[in-house]
C-alpha cells in the first residue's frame, strides 16, 4: 500500500501537473512579495489622500509585515495538522479578498485592517510553498524548484516600487493593492487545480494546535518587531518593547517544554545542521537589508543621484537575484547544497569588502560592481540554504520547518534595518543621516559594509563548521 503510494507521488512528480503545481507556487511567492514592496511607494500619496500624519500612515506597511513575521510559524505548523493544501488555499482566498479590501477602504484605519489581514493571508503562502516543493517536484531537482521561486520572490520586490509608482500615476492608489485581483484569482485557480490532495489523517493520530504557543509566539515577535522601528534609538519604548520580547521568549520556551502537541519542539533545535541553516539565513537577511537601507543614503547622499536614478540603481539588486535564481538552483542540483552555501556566502564577503574599500571617485559603477556580486552571492546562498532545510523533513514538519526558514530570514531583515541603520548612522557622525555631509555618507557606508563583511566571515565559519560535521557523521 505505502509503496505503490510512492510510486503515484513519483509518477505524479514526473506528469506535466507537476508544472502546474510550481507555477501556482511561483505566483503565490510573487504575489507575497508583491505584497511587502508595492505599498511603499504608496504612502505620501497616501497620507494626503487621508490627511494624515507619516506615522499615522506607515502602519499601511507595518500591518501587513508584523502580520507576517508573527504568524508565519503558526501557519505554517496549522497546514501540517488540517492540510497544507486546505490552508494555502485558504491563504490566497485571503490575501486575494484583503486585497479587494484594501482598495475600496475608505477609511485608513479600514486599509490598515485590511493590510493586516493580506499579511496573513501572505504568512500562510510564504510558509507553504517551501513546503509544497517536496510534494510536487522529484529530489533531483528541489534546488531547480527552490531556484526559480526565488527567482519570483525577488521580482516581486523588484517590480512593486516601479509598478506602483505607475499604478499610482494613472489609476490611482487604490490600483496598487487592487492588481493582485487577478494575478490572486489565476494563482487560486492554479492551486486549486493542480496541488496535491492532503493526506487525511485519522482523527485519533491528528496533533493538537499549539494555541497558547502560537499566541505566545506571536506576541513576542510582535514586540521585538516593534522594538526595531526606531532603527537604532533605544528609547524607552523601545527598551521596554525589548524586555517583553525577552520575557515573552522564556514564557514560550516554557510553555512548549509543557505543550503536548508543541508549535515548535525544541529538540528540533538539537539538529545542528538545521540549526546552522537557521542562523545562517538571519546573519544573510541581515546583511542584505544594508543594501536596501544604506545603499539608497549612499546613492543620494555621497553620489548626488536624483530619487529617479536612486531607484534604477537599486532595482539592479532583485534583478539580478531574480536572473541567478534559476541557474543557482541549477548549480545546488549539480554540486550540493552545502558546497553552493559557502560559494555564496564566499561572494557576499567578498563583495561587502570591496563595497567598503572602493572610494566614490568612482561613481555609480564603484557601487553597482560590488552590488552584483553581493546579490549573485545572495541568490546562491538563498537557495541552496532552502534546499538544504527543506530536503529532507518529515513530511509532517515541512510547515513549520518553512515557516521558520521564512521567520529567520524576517527577523534578519529587521535587526538590520535596526542595526546596521544605528551603525551607518554612528559612522556618519550625523543625528539626521539625510543632511549630513557627502564625505560622511561615504564613511558611514564604507564601516557598515565592513561590519556587513565581518558578520558574513562569522556565517563562513558556521557553514563551514557544520559541513565538517555533516562529513564526520557520514
Amino acid at each position: 500500500m505505502q509503496s505503490s503510494a510512492i510510486r503515484s507521488d513519483t509518477v505524479a512528480a514526473a506528469q506535466p501537473s507537476a508544472r502546474g503545481a510550481l507555477a501556482g507556487l511561483a505566483l503565490a511567492m510573487l504575489l507575497s512579495a508583491l505584497g511587502t514592496s508595492i505599498a511603499n511607494v504608496a504612502l505620501p500619496t497616501l497620507a494626503q489622500a487621508f490627511a494624515a500624519a507619516f506615522q499615522d500612515v506607515q502602519w499601511v506597511v507595518l500591518a501587513y509585515l508584523l502580520a507576517v513575521t508573527t504568524l508565519i510559524v503558526g501557519a505554517g505548523r496549522l497546514g501540517d495538522i488540517i492540510g497544507r493544501r486546505r490552508l494555502l488555499l485558504a491563504g490566497i482566498f485571503l490575501f486575494t479578498a484583503a486585497s479587494l479590501l484594501c482598495g475600496a477602504a475608505p477609511a485608513l484605519w479600514l486599509l490598515v485592517a485590511a493590510r493586516a489581514a493580506q499579511g496573513l493571508g501572505a504568512a500562510a503562502m510564504m510558509a507553504l510553498t517551501l513546503a509544497f516543493v517536496a510534494e510536487t517536484v522529484p529530489k533531483e531537482k528541489t534546488g531547480s524548484a527552490m531556484g526559480l521561486l526565488a527567482t519570483m520572490s525577488a521580482i516581486g520586490t523588484a517590480l512593486g516600487p516601479s509598478l506602483g509608482g505607475i499604478l499610482i500615476a494613472g489609476p490611482g492608489w487604490r490600483a496598487v493593492f487592487l492588481v493582485n485581483l487577478p494575478l490572486g484569482l489565476a494563482t487560486l485557480a492554479l492551486a486549486w487545480r493542480y496541488l496535491p490532495a492532503d493526506r487525511r489523517a485519522p482523527p485519533a493520530g491528528r496533533a493538537g494546535f499549539d494555541t497558547a504557543g502560537t499566541l505566545l509566539l506571536a506576541l513576542t515577535l510582535a514586540a521585538y518587531a516593534l522594538a526595531t522601528i526606531g532603527r537604532g534609538r533605544l528609547g524607552p519604548l523601545n527598551l521596554a518593547l525589548l524586555a517583553a520580547a525577552a520575557i515573552g521568549a522564556g514564557l514560550f520556551v516554557r510553555a512548549e517544554r509543557r505543550a503536548a502537541s508543541p508549535l515548535i519542539r525544541l529538540a528540533m533545535f538539537r539538529d545542528r545542521a538545521l540549526t546552522a541553516n537557521l542562523a545562517l539565513g538571519a546573519l544573510v537577511a541581515t546583511v542584505m537589508m544594508a543594501t536596501l537601507v544604506v545603499g539608497p543614503f549612499h546613492l543620494s547622499g555621497a553620489l548626488g543621484l536624483a530619487p529617479a536614478a536612486v531607484g534604477l540603481v537599486v532595482a539592479v539588486g532583485p534583478l539580478v537575484v531574480a536572473l541567478a535564481g534559476v541557474p543557482a538552483g541549477a548549480l545546488t542540483d549539480r554540486c550540493g547544497a552545502h558546497r553552493v552555501t559557502v560559494i555564496g556566502l564566499g561572494a557576499l564577503a567578498a563583495g561587502c569588502l570591496v563595497l567598503s574599500a572602493l572610494p566614490t571617485s568612482l561613481g555609480v559603477a564603484g557601487y553597482v560592481a560590488p552590488l552584483v556580486v553581493i546579490t549573485a552571492g545572495y541568490a546562491l546562498f538563498q537557495t541552496a540554504n532552502n534546499t538544504a532545510v527543506m530536503a529532507d523533513v518529515p513530511p509532517d514538519r515541512r510547515g513549520v520547518v518553512s515557516g521558520l526558514l521564512n521567520l529567520s530570514r524576517n527577523l534578519g531583515l529587521v535587526t538590520g534595518a535596526s542595526a546596521l541603520g544605528a551603525i551607518f548612522a554612528l559612522a556618519a557622525g550625523a543625528s539626521d543621516v539625510a543632511t549630513a555631509s557627502p564625505a560622511a555618507v561615504a564613511a558611514g557606508m564604507r564601516v557598515t559594509f565592513l561590519v556587513a563583511a565581518a558578520l558574513i566571515g562569522g556565517a563562513l565559519v558556521i557553514a563551514l563548521a557544520s559541513r565538517a560535521r555533516l562529513r564526520q557523521d557520514g
